[in-house]
C-alpha cells in the first residue's frame, strides 16, 4: 500500500523539476527559436544587432540545456523540443550560408580570378621558375642530347627522339586521326600535367621548395621537346600544335604552383599572425584558386579532344591557343574588380 503513494510522489517531483527546468530557460529557447525562424525565411535584414550577436551564445545556451535535459531525463516533450531547435539553430550557426548556385556564380563571377590576383607575387616566380625550366632543358640536351632520355620519358617520345628526321616528326604532328602517337602524345601530356599540378599544390607545405623543383622538372622535358623539333626547323609548327590545349595546360601547372607556393611562403613568413593562422587564410585562398585550375584541365581535355583534332592547320591551331590564352588573362585579370575590389 505504501509503495503507491511513494511512485505518485517520484512522479509529481519530475514533472515538478521539468516545469522548473523549462521555466528558468524557455525564455531564451524562445528567443532563439524566433531568430532561427526569421534567418530560415530569409530575414536576417529583420533582425536586430542585439539578436544577430546574441545567436551564438543563445545556441550553446539551448545545447547545454539539451545536455542537461538528457542527463536528469527530464520529459520526453522537452528533450524533442530541444534537439529539434538545437539542430535548427546548428544549420544557421555552423551551416553552409548560401547554395551552390550562388557559391558557383560567386565563384566564377570574380571570386576565383580575385583569389589569383591576391597571390601574385608567387604567380611570378612560379613564371620565372617554369621559365627557366624550359631554358634549362633546351641548354641541357643541346650540350648533351644524352640528357633527352633523363628529361624526357620513354613511352612520350616515341619517334621524337634526337636524329628523328624532318618527316617523322611533322608526321607526329599530324592532325589525321589516323596519327594514334598523336593521341597517345596529347593523352600523356594532359594526364602529367594534371598530375604535375595536384603535386605542385598538395607539396607547397614544405615551404614551397617541393613545389619550385617539380615546376623545373616539368617544363625540362618541354625545353627538351622544343629543342628537338627546333633542330628540323620544326618550332612553329611544335608551339601551334602545343598550343591549341597547352596554353590552358601550362597555365593550369603555374596557376598550381603558385597556390603551393602561396602556402609555403606564407608558412616561412606569416607577418603579424601566427603560422597557423596564416597558413590556413593561405590554404583557403589557394584551395579555390585549384578549384579553378581544375576547370581549366577539363576544359584543356576538351580542346585536346576537339579543337586539336579538328584543325590541323598550324595557323589556325596558334590562333585558337593565343585566343584561349587571351580570354583566360582577360577574365583573370579584369573580372570581379568591382565586387572584390581589394583582392583580399
Amino acid at each position: 500500500m505504501s509503495a503507491q503513494p511513494s511512485l505518485t510522489g517520484a512522479i509529481e517531483d519530475a514533472a515538478l523539476r521539468s516545469d522548473r527546468f523549462r521555466f528558468e530557460r524557455e525564455a531564451d529557447w524562445k528567443r532563439l527559436e524566433a531568430i532561427v525562424a526569421r534567418m530560415e525565411r530569409g530575414q536576417l535584414y529583420r533582425l536586430s544587432d542585439e539578436d544577430v550577436q546574441a545567436l551564438p551564445v543563445l545556441y550553446r545556451t539551448a545545447a547545454s540545456s539539451l545536455s542537461v535535459a538528457r542527463e536528469i531525463s527530464l520529459d520526453a516533450a522537452t528533450r524533442a523540443y530541444l534537439e529539434a531547435l538545437v539542430q535548427r539553430a546548428w544549420f544557421v550557426v555552423y551551416g553552409p550560408r548560401s547554395s551552390l548556385g550562388t557559391w558557383l556564380r560567386g565563384f566564377i563571377g570574380g571570386g576565383w580570378s580575385a583569389s589569383v590576383r591576391a597571390m601574385w607575387p608567387d604567380v611570378l616566380i612560379a613564371l620565372a621558375v617554369m621559365v627557366a625550366g624550359v631554358v634549362a632543358g633546351w641548354l641541357l640536351v643541346a650540350g648533351d642530347p644524352d640528357w633527352y632520355g633523363s628529361l624526357v620519358p620513354g613511352g612520350l617520345a616515341d619517334a621524337r627522339v634526337p636524329g628523328a628526321s624532318r618527316e617523322v616528326l611533322m608526321q607526329s604532328l599530324d592532325g589525321t586521326q589516323g596519327s594514334s602517337g598523336l593521341a597517345a602524345f596529347a593523352a600523356y601530356l594532359f594526364s602529367n600535367n594534371a598530375q604535375v599540378s595536384i603535386l605542385a599544390f598538395a607539396l607547397g607545405f614544405a615551404f614551397g621548395v617541393p613545389t619550385l623543383m617539380l615546376l623545373v622538372h616539368n617544363t625540362a622535358g618541354l625545353g627538351a621537346m622544343l629543342w628537338l623539333f627546333n633542330g628540323q626547323g620544326l618550332l612553329p609548327e611544335f608551339a601551334a600544335w602545343l598550343s591549341v590545349h597547352g596554353t590552358t595546360e601550362l597555365l593550369a601547372i603555374l596557376l598550381a604552383g603558385a597556390s603551393g607556393l602561396h602556402i609555403g611562403r606564407t608558412m616561412a613568413f606569416p607577418g603579424e599572425l601566427g603560422v597557423l593562422e596564416a597558413a590556413a587564410l593561405a590554404g583557403r585562398r589557394a584551395a579555390q584558386v585549384m578549384t579553378g585550375v581544375v576547370l581549366m584541365l577539363v576544359i584543356a581535355a576538351l580542346l585536346e579532344g576537339f579543337a586539336r583534332q579538328l584543325v590541323a592547320d598550324p595557323g589556325g591551331r596558334l590562333t585558337i591557343g593565343l585566343f584561349v590564352l587571351a580570354l583566360w588573362l582577360a577574365y583573370i585579370l579584369g573580372t570581379g574588380r568591382n565586387r572584390y575590389g581589394a583582392d583580399a
